[in-house]
Parts: structure tokens; C-alpha cells; sequence
């Protein structure tokens, strides 16, 4: 996991941040459901998501600098595997985040209603 990290690049960090917020919001959504928090929960998985792509999308371009340069042009299939570890830190983060979510969901529907 490091070394994915590594080869990610410097836009895993952004998604890494706004990854940890999402989850975090998920988990105390789920530990006590509250419809405040729908907003944040939606907009740090969307920031995450939008963080993994700019990182792909940086590293794409940063891979296709050199492939004019390169003896091989398949450099570019190496680029587009590291640039590709920041959608997946992205995916894998607002996954758990959805996971927390839906128990918090499950946990609102079934929360006895007050009069």
C-alpha cells in the first residue's frame, strides 16, 4: 500500500485528506444519524473523488512530458498505472465512507419516532 502511495504521487495526499474527512463524517453519521450532516457527507465524497481524478489527470500529463523523449512509448502505460493509484485511494475511501453512510441510514430508519 505504501509503495502505491508512493507511486501515486503528491495528489494522493489531497485525496488522502478529504478522504479521511469523508470517512470520518460517515462514521459518526453512522454512530448518530443526523440529516445535518447529509450536506458534508455528500461534498467530502464528491471533494475526495474530484481530488483522486485530479491527481489521475495530473499524472497523465506529467507521463505525456516524457514520452516524446522516451526510447519506448509505452511509457505511457507505466504513467497511466501510477496516475491510476490515486482513483483507486479515492475509491477505496469514499467506499468506506458509503459503508458508514449506509448504517447510518439503516439506523435512522429504524430509530423509533418520537412524538
Amino acid at each position: 500500500m505504501l509503495e502505491a502511495f508512493r507511486l501515486g504521487g503528491w495528489g494522493m495526499f489531497p485525496t488522502l485528506v478529504f478522504g479521511l474527512l469523508a470517512v470520518a463524517a460517515s462514521l459518526r453519521y453512522a454512530v448518530r444519524p443526523d440529516t445535518r450532516f447529509v450536506p458534508l457527507l455528500v461534498s467530502s465524497s464528491l471533494l475526495t473523488l474530484a481530488a483522486g481524478s485530479l491527481g489521475f489527470v495530473t499524472g497523465l500529463i506529467a507521463s505525456s512530458n516524457y514520452i516524446a523523449s522516451a526510447p519506448d512509448h509505452r511509457v505511457w502505460l507505466i504513467g497511466l498505472g501510477e496516475s491510476l493509484n490515486n482513483v483507486a485511494l479515492a475509491l477505496i475511501l469514499v467506499g468506506a465512507g458509503l459503508v458508514a453512510t449506509t448504517i447510518g441510514a439503516l439506523r435512522a430508519v429504524n430509530a423509533p419516532r418520537s412524538a
